[in-house]
């Protein structure tokens, strides 16, 4: 595959909301650029039910990551899909993203400046079992894999909205859900993060049976889950509970790796100021990949349209000749 040698404007990593977003502004203000991706979506298409994007009361997380491409490609917006981002280098006074696809090829962009759009990914649970039994029953994507557990017995981890999503579309499939989560009933109703409408449904579900202060260990099973192992933490007492699929949604870890001129927090997280400027001249960011403390597919799109901006400005003041 051959470099890219001519100098872009702006190179976009990422495709999902913060990515389409500013991709729009980036075509509306016709810039050289190209948005880079390995998928289209992120963790956008992988969500559920989305009932909190402002003009659609209800919309399935895919079909909205189709909406937010479909968009952006009326513009005539270049994507590159199918590459990761391996590294950002610094040459004079513009930037060299570096990438490769699923089979080692690499390419390689010249641009001005960049925006970080790349979003986050599942955590795991490591613990004894789960890379084994990983698409044997083990997922961290129930709207992708929920389906196959029809009328069976499914748990999903977690105490945030993902998890309460996952139960809520599972208590729809499955014969039972269990909903596991390492705070006790007292602690927000056992659920800190969650919302209260999706607990409060969740609540009015026969099939679903939500079990408090557990600490999941262990996931039992050869070719396929069999069963999962958590320990009560009010009781120490050790546990197993017969299970066919288990849905992990314990928290995110943000698609920074690449990235190494940049601050970043504690997280990981890719720190920006309030114009997603980073501390690298040049590198903007935007959506969950960081810092902001609330990740939400509205902000995130926020959060390109600005980084946008903030990108055109910079371009329009760069000097070819600086150093």
């Amino acid at each position: 595959m051959e470099d890219k040698q001519e100098l872009l404007d702006l190179v976009i990593i990422g495709a999902a909301a913060a990515g389409c977003t500013a991709a729009i502004y980036a075509a509306r203000r016709k810039l050289n650029f190209v948005v880079v991706s390995k998928d289209i979506g992120g963790e956008v298409a992988l969500s559920g039910e989305v009932a909190n994007w402002p003009g659609i009361e209800n919309i399935q997380g895919f079909d909205l990551a189709q909406t937010f491409y479909k968009h952006a490609k009326s513009y005539g917006v270049q994507f590159d899909e199918g590459l990761e981002v391996t590294k950002i280098e610094q040459e004079a006074n513009y930037h060299i993203v570096n990438a490769k696809t699923s089979s080692g090829e690499h390419k390689q962009y010249k641009t001005v400046s960049v925006i970080i759009a790349s979003g986050i990914h599942p955590r795991e649970l490591n613990i004894p079992g789960e890379q084994e039994l990983k698409n044997k029953g083990v997922t961290y994507c129930t709207v992708c894999d929920g389906p196959l557990f029809k009328n069976k017995t499914t748990a999903t981890i977690g105490a945030g909205n993902s998890a309460l999503e996952s139960a809520l579309m599972m208590a729809g499939i499955a014969k039972k859900v269990y909903l596991v989560t390492k705070y006790p009933e007292s602690n927000g109703r056992g659920f800190p993060k969650g919302e209260t409408i999706l607990l409060d449904k969740i609540l009015e579900k026969d099939n679903v049976e939500i079990i408090y202060s557990a600490a999941t260990n262990k996931i039992n099973g050869v070719d396929s889950v069999k069963s999962f192992v958590y320990t009560d933490e009010k009781t120490s007492e050790e546990k197993e509970v017969e299970a066919e699929g288990i849905m992990v949604h314990i928290g995110m870890i943000p698609n920074s790796g690449f990235v190494d001129c940049v601050e970043k927090n504690q997280a990981n997280e890719l720190k920006i100021d309030t114009r997603c400027a980073t501390s690298c001249k040049g590198i903007f960011a935007a959506g969950d990949v960081t810092d902001i403390p609330y990740k939400q597919i509205s902000i995130s799109a926020g959060q390109g349209a600005t980084a946008a901006l903030s990108a055109i400005e910079y371009i329009n003041r760069w000097d070819v000749n600086a150093v």
